[in-house]
């Protein structure tokens, strides 16, 4: 497949490619700051529990993106320049998940570095547990990716 198709447009798979690395970094960025417990049992982990639950939760969101834009990728064949800024704008954000991850995790939950983390601002100002417990419902809810994308696909 060459990389210019139809009316100049970018083939997908360029595009794909670039997007899947800067995932894969955004994830290991992630796990680099976890840090190692100082101490050989369990209760040494208590702790880091914030940070590797903020981790968990953000590994889960980056894998949601990178699953969806995979499908939304193959179910398209050609991409534009404005498709490819809109892309770029979607990783600049996705790349900030390592450091609000941290940041989360770092001050366990707080309401500050909660309300930057998503959508529920105002929530997480008044009660950031509520917040949290919004972020895990979506990130649960696109777990399973959407079957009328399969369906798509496989047509």
């Amino acid at each position: 497949m060459t990389e210019i198709g139809v009316g100049g447009m970018m083939q997908t798979t360029r595009m794909e490619a670039f997007s899947d690395g800067v995932m894969a970094i955004i994830i290991t960025i992630m796990v680099l700051e976890l840090k190692v417990p100082h101490g050989e049992e369990l209760a040494a982990l208590w702790p880091l529990l914030p940070v590797l639950l903020s981790y968990v939760l953000s590994f889960v969101y980056v894998g949601i993106y990178w699953n969806n834009h995979h499908h939304m990728l193959h179910a398209t064949e050609h991409v534009s320049g404005s498709v490819m800024w809109a892309n770029l704008h979607l990783l600049f954000w996705l790349s900030l998940f390592p450091f609000v991850t941290g940041w989360i995790g770092e001050n366990h939950f707080g309401a500050v570095p909660t309300a930057l983390y998503a959508v529920a601002i105002p929530v997480a100002v008044y009660l950031p547990w509520l917040a949290q417990a919004a972020y895990v419902a979506v990130a649960a809810m696109w777990l399973i990716p959407d079957r009328r994308i399969e369906r798509q696909l496989t047509d």
